[in-house]
């Protein structure tokens, strides 16, 4: 995938997830922004955004879905070996982050903002693990990885390192011990005084950005692993809790929908 593939993925995700927030908002404002007990005032719209009626019992058919296929399927691409050749990791990441965002706002429509005994501790449990996702996010894109999405030891950080080194040495004559805290500008000017060209400045200043974010990474990856580690914590136990009444809230719900359909007959 290009950069620029990569980049119009990622801004369809966003502008998809907002869309459909704005088209519920729109559809559904007049029914949802009513207290509870005036909700059943309008018997036509209450029966098209309850919980259980055509458009709500909809929402969360689908935004479960989402999530499901969200959750299992980045846990197959990172776990199972007959997966690990489609895409690479970190395209799953984001592709599961979608899925799981946009059923979320699927499924807190679907409950019309009115949750509570069991429902609402998976609700706020789904909430917890959406909040520690952005979180892992964050860490995950700081600790260093291949192309692949493998975590880089130390060594091949400290080899990347020494490799850009050596190409600012070589091909500049910049030793990057000694400007790695100087400013642009004054790098700029020794450049120019050397008639290096603008392009050549680009490069430069590419190579010598990309060393400093890799200097920065190797001095706080110890801290960054062991928070990604102690994120687990929070974020799987309260998936599997949002997985588990998840389960339970749609068994109960079909169990009901037959009883109706048995008292009816």
């Amino acid at each position: 995938m290009t950069r620029f593939v990569h980049r119009l993925s990622l801004t369809l995700y966003f502008l998809i997830i907002i869309l459909a927030i704005v088209v519920l908002t729109y559809a559904g404002y007049s029914y949802y922004h009513l207290p509870i007990e005036h909700r059943y005032d309008d018997p036509v719209i209450y029966h098209i955004f309850n919980p259980g009626g055509t458009v709500g019992h909809n929402l969360g058919i689908y935004g479960t879905i989402l999530i499901v296929v969200g959750l299992f399927g980045y846990m197959a691409r990172k776990r199972m070996k007959i997966f690990s050749g489609i895409g690479l990791l970190k395209y799953w990441l984001e592709f599961h982050i979608f899925l799981c965002t946009l059923g979320s706002v699927l499924v807190l429509f679907h409950t019309s903002f009115k949750f509570g005994g069991i429902v609402s501790i998976g609700f706020w449990s789904l909430v917890i693990v959406w909040v520690s996702g952005v979180i892992g996010r964050f860490i995950y894109l700081q600790i260093p990885r291949s192309i692949e999405g493998r975590e880089l030891s130390l060594q091949e950080i400290n080899d990347i390192k020494d490799e850009l080194n050596l190409v600012l040495l070589n091909k500049y004559q910049i030793d990057f011990s000694t400007i790695k805290s100087s400013k642009f500008s004054k790098i700029k000017l020794e450049l120019i005084s050397r008639n290096i060209s603008g392009k050549d400045f680009k490069k430069v200043r590419k190579l010598i950005r990309d060393e400093r974010k890799i200097s920065k990474r190797i001095e706080r990856l110890a801290m960054m692993q062991n928070l990604f580690k102690y994120w687990h914590v929070a974020h799987l136990p309260f998936a599997l809790i949002m997985l588990i009444i998840m389960v339970i809230h749609v068994v109960v719900v079909l169990y009901f929908v037959q009883i109706l359909n048995l008292w009816i007959k």
